[in-house]
């Protein structure tokens, strides 16, 4: 698995890599088919922006979430994220439990 991350007018800092590095964990246990990830990390005025894109086979997820707090704003943009892959794996499991419910009606 590839993992990027960058900052717009941050500093990465070896805390905050940490720290999405530990938030990343367990969407990856959730689903296992991940190729890549690029976190982008930004500061707008007052608002701490974190921008995430996910890149399964078929599919790249993206979610975002701003706030004054960046941990925050990391925290709640990964629930986001690992929402949306959980809905994508049952996506994929129930697609090829269909299809191997008709070819055994077939037969």
């Amino acid at each position: 698995m590839n993992l990027q991350i960058s900052g717009h007018h941050i500093e990465v800092t070896p805390a905050l890599r940490e720290y999405v590095e530990n938030k990343l964990d367990p969407v990856i246990r959730h689903f296992d088919q991940v190729t890549g990830v690029n976190v982008v990390l930004s500061v707008e005025k007052l608002k701490q922006k974190a921008e995430v894109t996910l890149h399964v086979p078929g599919k790249d997820m993206h979610a975002e979430e701003s706030g004054e707090d960046l941990y925050a704003a990391i925290d709640i943009l990964f629930d986001k994220l690992d929402r949306q892959v959980q809905k994508y794996k049952q996506k994929v499991q129930d697609h090829h439990r269909g299809e191997k419910a008709s070819s055994q009606m077939a037969e």
